[in-house]
């Protein structure tokens, strides 16, 4: 019988996701573990079998019984797909429940929600001096079920009460940055988030940059992976998972298994700016200054107007105390999140 720890990762060719597998390539254990991941691309599941040596299956989401095998073989199930898919995290959830009943071995579900859980209804008016907290647990019993992500965050949490399985959960900001890994470089891996890239698009397209209403609305950031041997949000996975290992009893689960990614803070208007600021570097445009998008625009650039509002016009503040707490140490700051849009800028303006 293997001594390898079993670990099963959804998403691996994402943008999260494959940053989190290629951290657990290089670490210092990973010769401990048995890594599968979940793909429906069948060349990209040759590739990452031949090239990186993990196993690969092929499948989709919908695939329920799939999902649930997989989940039952896993001791450690990293979830870096779909946050608001609830037959996916129920066909998970019941694949950890039956290991449980077979193998009486306490499973490990690291999930990944998002901080537009904490979203308000501002359409870009104003800013909020509402700030969640990660430590703050009767803040974060408060967020209305209604939220985007709540319900599965819910059933995740559910869960872990329940006993069979201990859960914790990232929530991941707006997230920054090209990826830099071997797999984002061969192409297995998304190379790029969206809600940045996705402002960066409308702007080119419409010859000016732009942002909902005033852009006054809040949101926190952090960093994918960063080559300056900082660490970024695919980074708290890996620290999370250390602690969980090394300190499961200390290591905060369920209701207080809330972990922000987050390194500082903008303004959405500061964003859209650094966007007109570097089309203009580049001779794209000639005007810097954002303008507000037209509620036709939204639907084009963004498709829907209610899409566009709830993720480009809304505050989501945050600190990640509890993730700070374990050990995660983010370095990059809003204002290198600025600096650096410029590179996201080329990278698209050259594509």
């Amino acid at each position: 019988m293997s001594n390898r720890t079993p670990i099963v990762l959804t998403g691996a060719t994402g943008y999260i996701g494959g940053s989190v597998l290629a951290r657990l390539l290089i670490h210092p254990n990973e010769d401990t573990f048995d890594i599968t991941t979940f793909t429906r691309s069948t060349d990209k599941a040759k590739f990452l079998q031949s090239k990186f040596g993990v196993k690969a299956v092929v499948g989709t989401h919908e695939e329920l019984d799939l999902v649930e095998n997989l989940a039952e073989t896993a001791h450690v199930f990293f979830n870096l797909a779909d946050a608001d898919n609830v037959p996916l995290i129920e066909a998970i959830l019941r694949g950890m429940r039956k290991r449980h009943a077979k193998l009486g071995d306490l499973p490990i579900l690291i999930h990944t929600s998002g901080t537009a859980t904490l979203i308000d209804d501002a359409k870009g008016q104003h800013s909020s001096d509402t700030i969640y907290d990660d430590l703050n647990v009767i803040q974060l019993r408060s967020i209305p079920d209604g939220a985007p992500h709540r319900n599965v965050d819910l059933l995740v949490i559910n869960a872990d009460k329940q006993g069979y399985v201990r859960t914790y959960m990232v929530l991941p900001s707006t997230i920054y940055g090209i990826a830099d890994h071997d797999l984002a470089k061969t192409a297995v891996a998304n190379r790029a988030s969206i809600q940045i890239p996705t402002l960066i698009k409308a702007a080119v397209a419409r010859k000016r940059a732009g942002m909902v209403g005033e852009g006054k609305a809040i949101w926190p950031n952090v960093h994918i992976d960063d080559v300056f041997d900082a660490y970024g949000v695919a980074d708290l996975y890996i620290v999370l998972f250390d602690s969980i290992v090394r300190s499961p009893d200390k290591t905060g689960h369920g209701w207080e298994g809330f972990y922000f990614g987050e390194n500082g803070e903008h303004s959405w208007y500061q964003i859209s700016k650094a966007i007109g600021d570097a089309l203009v570097k580049l001779e794209v445009i000639e005007d810097s200054e954002p303008t507000s998008f037209t509620a036709d625009e939204l639907a084009q650039y963004f498709g829907s107007e209610e899409v566009a509002l709830s993720q480009w016009g809304t505050n989501a503040r945050c600190h990640a105390n509890r993730s700070r707490l374990i050990g995660w140490r983010p370095r990059n700051t809003s204002e290198d999140m600025l600096e650096g849009i410029i590179l996201e800028v080329e990278a698209i303006v050259k594509s």
